[in-house]
């Protein structure tokens, strides 16, 4: 009887260091789960992180290039009406003056509308001297032109 309880005993502290393994084995694996949703948690973070960061980095470029492009347009609208000055003050015969004032002209609103005012004015100019020609040239071939007189002074 003495062997059987023995052996009892021996069974049952065998049990319970199964016991104690088992449950240990248990809270190791409940702790490994919560690792792993740690780790799943921490990389999807990272990852969102990273994601944020990429769009971050692409708004910051897509700014930049949006002031580029106003920047861009406002140069061609500078030089196209720098280059609009320049052909009516060339068209006048004013260019010299007019190219050292460009600057100021292109800032200038109304700067601009006398140009074009004196635009204007010398193509009338232009008009009114082509008639003068015209005109001239019908006195003189009708014989209503000038006549000189003996002092080298002319008289119509």
């Amino acid at each position: 009887m003495c062997t059987t309880l023995q052996h009892t005993a021996t069974h049952c502290n065998t049990l319970q260091h199964t016991a104690t393994h088992c449950n240990t084995l248990y809270l190791t694996a409940t702790h490994c789960n919560t690792l792993q949703h740690t780790v799943s948690y921490c990389i999807s973070l990272y990852l969102t992180a990273t994601h944020c960061n990429t769009l971050q980095h692409t708004a910051t470029h897509c700014i930049s290039l949006q002031h580029t492009a106003t920047h861009c347009n406002t140069l061609y609208l500078t030089v196209s009406h720098c280059i609009s000055l320049q052909h009516t003050a060339t068209h006048c015969n004013t260019l010299p003056h007019t190219a050292s004032h460009c600057n100021t002209l292109q800032h200038t609103v109304s700067h601009c509308n006398t140009l074009q005012h004196t635009a204007s004015h010398c193509n009338t100019l232009q008009h009114t001297a082509t008639h003068c020609n015209m005109t001239y040239m019908r006195h003189d071939a009708l014989g209503c032109g000038p006549q000189h007189r003996g002092d080298g002074l002319t008289h119509s």
